[in-house]
């Protein structure tokens, strides 16, 4: 992953479309470029059958929510932390990064919401 200088995002927030997603997460997070294919494959799929295009607005969402969280380094590794501590540590500790998990997600959800209007 590229460094930041002084805790500023490595990328300005890309356009919530598919290329524009792709090539920020190939920027900022190539590891996480073949789940990305691998989930855009399947939501092309269930918008294809149920001729509906939720799967693939869900996808978007997602993906954006992912590179807003990952183009800033320090969030990112809180995140990962936070995810470890939920996993591993006792049930108060689970608990409590359990809800700073959600309120970083809150935070980014509402970040692609305001991009989108």
């Amino acid at each position: 992953m590229t460094t930041s200088a002084a805790g500023q995002p490595l990328i300005p927030q890309p356009p919530a479309t598919v290329t524009a997603l792709r090539q920020a997460v190939a920027q900022i997070a190539p590891a996480a470029l073949p789940a990305f294919a691998r989930e855009l494959d399947q939501a092309a799929d269930q918008a294809r059958q149920g001729s509906d295009l939720a799967p693939l607005r869900r996808f978007v969402a997602q993906w954006a929510v992912y590179v807003h969280i990952q183009r800033q380094p320090h969030l990112a590794q809180r995140l990962r932390h936070l995810e470890d501590t939920a996993t591993a540590g006792d049930a108060e500790q689970a608990r409590k990064a359990a809800s700073e998990i959600g309120r970083i997600l809150d935070d980014a959800h509402a970040a692609f919401s305001s991009s989108q209007r």
